[in-house]
């Protein structure tokens, strides 16, 4: 009876093949945690800076990112976030500066400029620029222009 309970979890083992698994930098401190799958990162993982703060959390499938992502500087502070498919940034992504305050917004599409960034100053818009697969199209300077010549569902 025995031996038949140790053969199930040994084969449900061998099927399953995935594991948590957290990487060290070589003084010890953690550089990445996460699931592995048939020896690729799937699921929810973080990844660290050398002096310990965060430096990126999000999804993977298959060995590459997916889903919604956040980047952060090595002071802890939010870089950015978005999306990501295939391992390449995709839709809305959100860049801030080190007080966490927007600077710009970017529709991106295979890790390209794809459609509108945003460019803000103290919290205000100052310019948008309209992109096609990284080449720029047009850009405006003033909200009121913008407004009239784009509709606003564009930028959802």
């Amino acid at each position: 009876m025995r031996l038949i309970f140790i053969l199930c979890l040994i084969s449900n083992f061998a099927l399953a093949q995935k594991s948590y698994q957290k990487n060290y930098f070589d003084d010890g401190k953690i550089e990445s945690a996460g699931w592995i799958e048939n020896g690729k990162r799937v699921k929810y993982w973080r990844t660290y800076h050398s002096n310990g703060k965060l430096k990126a959390e999000g999804h993977y499938s298959k060995g590459q990112r997916t889903k919604f992502w956040k980047l952060y500087k090595s002071d802890g502070s939010k870089e950015s976030e978005g999306h990501f498919q295939n391992d390449k940034k995709t839709k809305w992504w959100i860049f801030y500066n080190s007080k966490g305050i927007v600077i710009h917004k970017c529709q991106l599409k295979d890790s390209k400029k794809n459609g509108y960034c945003l460019m803000y100053k103290n919290k205000k818009l100052t310019s948008a620029v309209k992109y096609s697969l990284g080449k720029k199209i047009k850009e405006w300077t003033d909200f009121r222009s913008f407004k009239k010549e784009n509709r606003l569902r564009d930028l959802q």
